[in-house]
C-alpha cells in the first residue's frame, strides 16, 4: 500500500455473496468521486460474484477475504464501513458474535470500537420476516450499527425476485448515511443528530 493523505477518509466496504455484489465497482466509483480511499473486504461467498483483480485495480488495494500473513501490510483503519449487499447469513452471524471469516472478524471488532457502520441489506421478505433476523437487526441497531431496512431504505423483496433488482440497488443510500454519521452534529441540521 502507498502512503495516503491523512485527511482522506478511509471507507471499508464489506461485500457479501448476493446479486448486487456483481456491481461492487459502483460503490467504489461513487466513493472515489466523493473523496474516499476505498478498500474492499469480501466474505468467501462474495468472491464468486465479482472480479477481485478488477476491484483491486479500481481501489489500488488488495481485496481482503482472509487474515493477513505475518509480515504482510495491514489494511488502513476505516473511518467508516459499509456492508453491502448484506446477507441474511452475515447479519445473523455478526449479531451473534460469530467470527468465522475475516469479514465477520472485522465487523465484530469495529463494532466494539465504535467505528461508524452502515448496512444495506439484500434479503427477501421470507427471510426478513423470520424472528432470528428481526432479533439480529435489533441487536446490531442497539450497538449503534445503522441498518437501512424499512420505509425510505431497503424493503425486502419477494422471494425469487432479487435478480431483477440488481441494477436498482441503492448503493448511494449507504454512502450518504456513512457521510452523515461522520459529520459533526449541528443543531440546524435537518438530518441530525440522528437516533440509533
Amino acid at each position: 500500500m502507498t502512503t495516503r493523505d491523512p485527511l482522506t477518509p478511509v471507507l471499508s466496504v464489506v461485500v457479501c455473496g448476493a446479486g448486487p455484489a456483481t456491481a461492487i465497482g459502483t460503490i467504489v466509483k461513487l466513493a472515489h468521486e466523493r473523496g474516499w480511499l476505498v478498500q474492499v473486504i469480501a466474505t468467501p461467498a462474495a468472491l464468486d460474484f465479482f472480479d477481485p483483480t478488477a476491484i483491486e485495480a479500481q481501489t489500488g488495494s488488495p481485496v481482503r477475504s482472509q487474515y493477513r500473513k505475518p509480515g504482510e501490510p495491514r489494511s488502513e483503519m476505516a473511518d467508516a464501513i459499509i456492508v453491502a449487499p448484506a446477507t441474511y447469513n452475515t447479519i445473523n452471524k455478526w449479531a451473534h458474535g460469530i467470527s468465522d471469516t475475516y469479514a465477520l472478524g472485522v465487523l465484530a471488532e469495529t463494532t466494539g470500537l465504535g467505528v461508524p457502520i452502515v448496512v444495506l441489506p439484500f434479503v427477501n421478505s421470507a427471510l426478513a420476516s423470520r424472528p432470528p433476523f428481526v432479533r439480529s437487526v435489533g441487536a446490531l441497531r442497539a450497538e449503534g450499527v445503522r441498518i437501512l431496512l424499512g420505509p425510505g431504505a431497503i424493503e425486502p423483496h419477494p422471494p425469487r425476485t432479487g435478480g431483477d433488482l440488481i441494477d436498482s440497488y441503492p448503493w448511494q443510500l449507504a454512502l450518504d448515511e456513512a457521510e452523515r454519521m461522520l459529520r459533526p452534529p449541528r443543531a440546524d441540521d435537518p438530518d441530525g443528530p440522528r437516533d440509533q
